[in-house]
C-alpha cells in the first residue's frame, strides 16, 4: 500500500497520522517527539487543541527536517470570517513557529448550530484560505466536518475547491454519504477518531474480526478504512500502540466481510454534529 494521497493539486499527503487532540499540557511535546520518533510524519493540530506551541517544539527538537513533516492545523469555528481567518492563521503560524503549513482547514462549518449566516463567514473565510494558499503559505486548505449541504454552498464561489475533509469516521458511524460526495468531487477524506471510542474497539464483531484477520482490534479499524482509500488519524500514548498503528500488516479485508461492517449498527459516535447541538457520547 503506497504511504501516501496524492491531493487535487499533486501534494503528498501521508495516509497515516497523529492525532494531537486533548494533548494540552507540557507532557505533549513529548508524546509528540514520541510519535515522530515512531516514525508518523503527518501531525494533526488545531488552534482548538491549545497545543500548537508544543507540537511546533517537538517538529523543531526532532532534527527531522521540517520538509519531511506534513502539518496540519484548523481556525475554531468561532473564528469564521475573512479578518478573524486571516489572525487565526497567522497566529497558529506563530505558535508553531514554522514559515508555513502543508494543510490548513476550517475546523467546522457553523460557529453554532443555530448560525443563520454562516453561509457567508464559509465563504469569507475560504477567500481567505485562498489567498494563503495563493501566497504559499500554505500548501493545500480543505475543511473538517463538511456535510454534503455546506460543502456545495462553500463551492458555489470557491476559486479553489477544497482538497481535504476531515470527518468522524470509523465502524459505526461512517457518513457514507459525506464520503461519496467527497470523493465525486476528488476530495481527499481522512477520519478523525478512526478508532472510535471503546465501545468499538470492544464491539464483539469487531474483535471477531480481528481475530481472524490475526491483528488487534485497533489495527482491523485503521485497516478497515485505509481499505477505502481514507486517511486515518489515530491517537495513543505509548510507543507500542503508536508502532502497532502506524505499521499495520498486510491484510486484505474480504469485501463480505467490509460490508457486513458497514451494516453494523451505529456505535461509538462521539455526539458532535455540525448542525446540531453537543450530544452525550455513544460509550466510554
Amino acid at each position: 500500500m503506497e504511504q501516501y494521497f496524492v491531493l487535487q493539486n499533486g501534494v503528498k499527503m501521508p495516509r497515516i497520522g497523529y492525532g494531537t487532540y486533548k494533548c494540552t499540557d507540557g507532557s505533549d511535546g513529548q508524546i509528540v517527539r514520541m510519535a515522530l520518533e515512531a516514525g508518523y510524519r503527518l501531525l494533526d493540530t488545531a488552534a482548538a487543541y491549545e497545543n500548537e506551541e508544543y507540537v511546533g517544539k517537538a517538529v523543531r527538537e526532532s532534527g527531522i527536517p521540517r520538509k519531511e513533516i506534513f502539518l496540519t492545523s484548523k481556525v475554531w469555528k468561532t473564528n469564521l470570517g475573512y479578518e478573524k481567518t486571516k489572525k487565526s492563521f497567522e497566529e497558529s503560524l506563530e505558535r508553531l513557529q514554522t514559515e508555513y503549513l502543508d494543510l490548513f482547514l476550517l475546523h467546522w462549518p457553523k460557529p453554532a448550530s443555530d448560525t443563520e449566516n454562516w453561509k457567508e463567514l464559509d465563504r469569507e473565510s475560504w477567500k481567505a484560505l485562498e489567498e494563503f494558499y495563493h501566497q504559499g503559505k500554505v500548501r493545500a486548505i480543505g475543511v473538517s466536518n463538511f456535510l454534503p449541504h455546506h460543502l456545495e454552498a462553500l463551492m458555489e464561489n470557491a476559486d479553489v475547491r477544497p482538497m481535504v475533509n476531515q470527518l468522524e469516521l470509523h465502524v459505526g458511524y461512517l457518513q457514507e454519504a459525506a464520503v461519496q460526495y467527497c470523493k465525486s468531487w476528488g476530495i481527499q477524506v481522512q477520519a478523525w477518531s478512526p478508532l472510535g471510542r471503546r465501545r468499538v474497539l470492544e464491539e464483539p464483531a469487531v474483535v471477531g474480526m480481528a481475530e481472524k484477520y490475526n491483528v488487534s482490534p485497533a489495527q482491523f479499524l485503521l485497516k478497515f478504512l485505509l481499505q477505502q482509500n481514507l486517511g486515518v488519524i489515530p491517537k495513543a500514548s505509548s510507543m507500542e500502540r503508536m508502532r502497532q498503528n502506524l505499521e499495520l500488516p498486510d491484510i486484505e479485508i474480504t469485501e463480505e466481510d467490509l460490508c457486513f461492517l458497514r451494516c453494523l449498527p451505529q456505535i461509538g459516535w462521539s455526539g458532535e454534529h455540525p448542525d446540531l447541538e453537543r450530544v452525550a457520547p455513544q460509550g466510554s
